[in-house]
């Protein structure tokens, strides 16, 4: 930061330590209150941004292992658990779901028929299981729009009044007003819209970032609930199976002529 006057530069920290020493107690509490803001919203905005990366990293290598499995319940069977993983939540809440509905035990056999209710009653665990890591992925996020929407507007609230409070002050007096005896109090009124700036664009930045981030991890989970529900719908519909018995019975397609032999 530059001095206008003398072109003599000076640490930004004497400026700010000027208009502290100048500003009322109202003045102080504001700052007080945004400095509280912004130690909040730093923190919470370093582990959204941790846990986001995190959890699309295990989506990823969730993703990939279970489409190697040869059947849907295979990871359920194996009793694994993946913490902090959002799609390794939702399969778990799904399978439990259905093992449930078909009563069947890990690593045993259904004891029911799967039936159309079945899928319906799996589809519909599977979107609340989506709704509710969408919304654990999005928690904190309200302190962050709290930062960006009314820290500047706390700042500007401390600003008005140190003017009031100078313009007040100079009416009492009754003396003329003079720009070398109100720029002291100016200058404290200010410090309070320059927190609220400095607190709510470093916020605002962070907040768009780990939207964007979050509205990709909820299309990921969507996906991978359809996948899931598709792949139990293969695996378990009646018509499938006889399907797929009936293609094992007749053994290997032989390939159909192009065209009749003409004679």
């Amino acid at each position: 930061m530059w001095n206008l006057l003398t072109n003599d530069p000076l640490i930004g920290v004497n400026t700010f330590s000027f208009a502290w020493s100048r500003s009322p107690m109202e003045g102080r509490v504001i700052v007080g209150i945004l400095l509280v803001f912004s130690l909040v919203s730093w923190t919470i905005m370093a582990a959204k941004m941790l846990q986001v990366r995190r959890s699309s990293r295990l989506n990823r290598l969730f993703w990939d292992s279970f489409r190697k499995q040869s059947h849907a319940l295979n990871v359920y069977d194996q009793d694994l658990d993946v913490d902090g993983c959002p799609n390794f939540n939702v399969y778990m809440a799904g399978s439990e779901e259905l093992c449930r509905m078909l009563g069947r035990e890990r690593d045993g056999h259904p004891t029911r028929p799967y039936t159309p209710v079945v899928q319906d009653c799996l589809d519909k665990c599977l979107e609340s299981a989506v709704a509710n890591e969408a919304t654990r992925i999005d928690s904190g996020m309200v302190i962050l729009a709290l930062a960006v929407s009314g820290a500047p507007f706390i700042g500007l609230l401390g600003t008005v009044w140190g003017v009031m409070a100078i313009f007040s002050d100079v009416a009492q007096a009754g003396t003329q007003a003079q720009l070398t005896t109100m720029a002291p109090g100016l200058s404290a009124a200010m410090m309070t819209t320059v927190a609220g700036l400095l607190v709510a664009i470093p916020s605002m930045f962070g907040y768009n970032w780990l939207i964007s981030r979050t509205r990709n991890l909820s299309v990921e989970l969507d996906n991978f609930a359809q996948a899931f529900s598709s792949a139990v719908l293969l695996e378990f519909s009646p018509l499938s199976r006889s399907t797929a018995r009936q293609g094992d019975q007749d053994g290997p397609q032989k390939e159909l002529p192009l065209e009749n032999d003409a004679s």
